[in-house]
C-alpha cells in the first residue's frame, strides 16, 4: 500500500537508571516532535546519570487512506496517540527509531514479537489536525451486510447408506 500523506517527524526518548541488577537504564520514547529538529540524532536533550532525555532521530508518519477508518477512532478518543517503535541496536546509539504511527493496530502488532521497544505518547496538535483532515478526506464507511443464512432442503437430508451398503 502506498503511502497517500507522509509526515516528518522526531522522536524523544528518557532513559532511566534502572533498579535491576540485570540491567543498567530502562528506555522509553517520551515525545513525538512535529517535523524533524535540526539537532543531530542521540543529541542530550536534558539529563543527568539518573534521568536524561535523548533526541532520538527522526521519521516519516505515513498515513494510508485504508487505515483512515483505525486513525478516525484514534481521534474519537478525545486524546489520541501515536505509537512508537524502537529497536535495539546492541551497540551505539542503543537504540533506532524503526516506526511511528498512528494506527494502534499497527502498533500494538509490534509488541507480539522480539525486542522492540513500543509505547504511545500523546499526539502533537498540528498532527492531529492533519490526521483529522486525511480522515475527513479518506475515510469511506463500510456498510455491514448480514449474511443471510441458506435454507435447508429437507428433502436432501435422507438417510446415508452406511460404509457396509446398509441403511
Amino acid at each position: 500500500m502506498s503511502a497517500v500523506l507522509r509526515i516528518p517527524v522526531g522522536v524523544v526518548v528518557e532513559r532511566r537508571k534502572a533498579s535491576s541488577p540485570w540491567i543498567d537504564y530502562t528506555w522509553r520514547p517520551v515525545v513525538v516532535l512535529a517535523g524533524e529538529p535540526a539537532a543531530s540524532a542521540w543529541t542530550l536533550l536534558e539529563g543527568d546519570e539518573e534521568t536524561a532525555r535523548f533526541y532520538a532521530g527522526g521519521t516519516v508518519l505515513e498515513l494510508h487512506a485504508g487505515d483512515a477508518s483505525s486513525y478516525r477512532d484514534n481521534l474519537a478518543t478525545g486524546t489520541p496517540r501515536l505509537w512508537v517503535i524502537l529497536r535495539p541496536t546492541g551497540g551505539e546509539p542503543p537504540l533506532a527509531v524503526m516506526r511511528v504511527t498512528a494506527d494502534g493496530n499497527e502498533g500494538e502488532s509490534f509488541t507480539s514479537a522480539g525486542d522492540d521497544i513500543v509505547d504511545n505518547v500523546p499526539m502533537p496538535e498540528s498532527i492531529g489536525a492533519a490526521l483529522d483532515a486525511f480522515v475527513t478526506e479518506h475515510h469511506v464507511e463500510q456498510v455491514f451486510h448480514k449474511r443471510q443464512r441458506d435454507r435447508v432442503n429437507l428433502e436432501s437430508l435422507g438417510r446415508r447408506r452406511s460404509s457396509e451398503g446398509k441403511e
